[in-house]
């Protein structure tokens, strides 16, 4: 009887399974990055002398996004200006920060931001925060590739 011998030992790394996995990896960011963006994508107004509005990318933060064709939208949802209240009143209960904020694309109507302030309004919500972006903002680009960060006025 003979011992077999060993082959050979390779000295080449065996890349196939790092491409494998990095590939799955590149699948999962390319489905989950438009998924991170809160509620619905709009054109921001511009302006030169915005408040940085932190609390407005938490979780838990009320976020109504007016659309350019008018249409309002509470998180991801399409809801009608005049269901705001009740669905309003449920979001901000048990809750600290009472805000509620509006980002409006800057082509739409006046009248229609006009219409969900008003019934905000009817619901009880005083403290209201206009989502805006900076010139600067604008001028950036930013080269993170991140969300920018949410600046607007409040009352």
């Amino acid at each position: 009887m003979q011992k077999k011998k060993a082959p050979a030992p390779v000295s080449d790394i065996n890349v196939t399974p790092m491409v494998d996995v990095m590939l799955v990896i590149l699948i999962i960011f390319m489905v989950i990055t438009p998924l991170l963006n809160k509620g619905k994508n709009v054109d921001l107004v511009k302006t030169k002398n915005a408040v940085l509005m932190k609390n407005a990318d938490k979780e838990d933060a009320v976020l109504i996004a007016i659309t350019r064709d008018g249409r309002a939208w509470l998180g991801s949802d399409m809801v009608d200006p005049a269901a705001l209240p009740s669905k309003v009143k449920d979001l901000q209960t048990n809750k600290l920060d009472k805000t509620v904020y509006i980002k409006a694309d800057m082509r739409s109507r006046f009248e229609k931001v006009v219409d969900v302030l008003d019934n905000l309004r009817a619901a009880g919500v005083d403290q209201l925060g206009l989502i805006t972006e900076t010139e600067q903002q604008q001028q950036q680009n930013n080269p993170a590739g991140g969300p920018a960060p949410k600046t607007g006025a409040s009352n």
